[in-house]
């Protein structure tokens, strides 16, 4: 594994650190919070695949557009639109005012990056 992939999957299991960690507690709930740390997960996870594959990638948050890059590595990664399409609202509106996220939500989030993160690790043997 290229020295940068692992930097990219390192950051995405700490991504995803938080959010599990952040979904877990009964005192303080924030599930913009959750959100953006299971967005952020999965993008960082599929941008280690694309940077070990050697695919070159958009500086971008739309994990649509990196998992199109991957699909015709990945076939059956196709099925992981829905949840990429999901996650990406969390990139950035629930940061700001406006739009917020709720529990539910982020219990679909933390469904759908879950998803994203087991097919990426799978497909480096982790």
């Amino acid at each position: 594994m290229k020295r940068l992939t692992r930097e990219w999957i390192d950051k995405a299991e700490d991504d995803f650190t938080v959010a599990l960690s952040l979904s877990r507690s009964r005192k303080a709930r924030v599930p913009d919070a959750i959100c953006f740390h299971c967005q952020q997960a999965a993008e960082k996870y599929l941008k280690a695949r694309l940077c070990e594959d050697g695919i070159s990638f958009p500086k971008s948050h739309d994990l649509v557009a990196l998992l199109k890059l991957l699909v015709p590595s990945y076939p059956l990664w196709s099925a992981l639109g829905k949840a990429a399409g999901n996650l990406n609202a969390y990139a950035v509106s629930t940061r700001y005012p406006g739009d917020s996220a709720d529990l539910k939500e982020a219990r679909q989030a933390k469904q759908d990056a879950e998803a994203i993160r087991s097919e990426v690790r799978q497909s480096f043997g982790l």
